[in-house]
């Protein structure tokens, strides 16, 4: 009997590979420094006992890395174009997302912690025996105010690009 060929099946839509350029880009070197910065702050939250609306700053900061972990992978990967509508406006949707959820989050998110830590600044004095969070909430506003400058210089750099009318976030 004669052997049948199988169906053809999906068209590929080329191999993946890393894009380089982006990875020495302005744009990727912000993008991995708020997500080391990002994890910091939220792994500092979340390892130590909170409460209140340091929930909210804890949501707010994992929120916000998935985002940017879900922007960085696929501009790394050069598929930015699978993602509907918003594919077409990439450097746009770079920009919304670096100065309205990043900066504006994560500040909240800072001056949650900040507030916290003032609160807890009684604890840090010589002889004081309780387990004291003051050091936890100071390092995760520190990490978070950083992390807010990373995500404001990001979003200038993809504003001055789209001032330029580039449509690229290389």
């Amino acid at each position: 009997p004669p052997t049948v060929p199988p169906p053809p099946g999906p068209s590929a839509r080329g191999s993946l590979r890393l894009h380089r350029a982006y990875l020495r880009s302005p744009l990727g070197l912000l993008r991995l420094g708020q997500l080391a910065l990002g994890a910091a702050f939220w792994v500092t939250v979340a390892a130590h006992k909170y409460e209140g609306a340091a929930h909210f700053a804890l949501f707010a900061a994992v929120l916000v890395w998935l985002f940017t972990l879900a922007l960085f992978g696929l501009s790394l990967l050069g598929r930015w174009e699978l993602v509907p509508w918003l594919g077409s406006r990439w450097l746009l949707t770079n920009l919304v997302h670096d100065l309205a959820l990043g900066v504006g989050l994560y500040a909240a998110a800072t001056g949650i912690m900040g507030h916290k830590a003032k609160q807890r600044s009684f604890c840090n004095l010589p002889g004081y025996s309780q387990h004291c969070l003051y050091s936890a909430y100071l390092s995760a506003s520190i990490c978070g105010g950083i992390t807010a400058c990373l995500y404001l210089f990001s979003g200038l750099y993809c504003l001055s690009r789209r001032c330029q009318d580039q449509r690229d976030i290389i």
